[in-house]
């Protein structure tokens, strides 16, 4: 079976390749097909926006599409930047950029938890939709560290760990990653529909 997957982040495209890929699934970006949709996230929750992204792609490349939307939520920022969180400091901003306005943001503020959250759709030509969400508790860093992974993976830090994400191997990122306790609930989700007995 194959998902196309409704984003041009090829660390995402990673991330669920390596997880769908254990239940046979091949998880190919919609640019690899040619399907040039950019989907306004006019959401409000992660859920509404990853919706929206699955159905419009789905819609346009006639192939089952999934899609994440993921963000980092502050406590002491009032759970910014949320929804914002790739658009944080408004567009035109790297990575880098973005995560270091969130730390002169949160200069003498405390506390620094915060958490990372999933929400996962895979929209089917069917109209069929399916849903999961996941996450994963940290820390803000005071300073990045690490050089793998992408977005504000160097200033998420995991106290258990005692590492950030970006200092994490890939195996170990997605064991505990909020994408990775996403897909791992989706893939039980896939598969009960997948074996369902009425599916057409």
């Amino acid at each position: 079976m194959k998902f196309v997957l409704a984003s041009h982040n090829p660390g995402k495209l990673k991330e669920m390749q390596e997880v769908l890929g254990q239940l046979g699934v091949e998880v190919v970006l919609q640019s690899q097909l040619g399907i040039q949709v950019d989907v306004e996230e006019t959401g409000t929750t992660f859920a509404e926006n990853a919706l929206l992204k699955a159905q419009a792609v789905c819609a346009a490349g006639g192939l089952p599409a999934i899609s994440d939307d993921s963000g980092l939520c502050v406590d002491a920022l009032n759970g910014a930047p949320g929804v914002y969180t790739a658009r944080y400091g408004g567009e035109g901003l790297t990575d880098e950029q973005r995560y270091r306005l969130l730390l002169r943001n949160l200069q003498g503020l405390t506390p620094r938890t915060c958490h990372f959250e999933t929400a996962i759709a895979c929209a089917f030509p069917d109209g069929t939709v399916l849903t999961a969400e996941g996450r994963c508790d940290g820390t803000v860093a005071y300073a990045p560290m690490g050089t793998d992974g992408f977005g504000y993976d160097p200033i998420f830090w995991v106290p258990g760990l005692k590492k950030t994400f970006a200092q994490l191997s890939p195996e170990e990122k997605n064991a505990i990653s909020h994408r990775g306790n996403a897909l791992r609930a989706f893939g039980k989700v896939l598969e009960g529909y997948l074996g369902a007995p009425n599916r057409q």
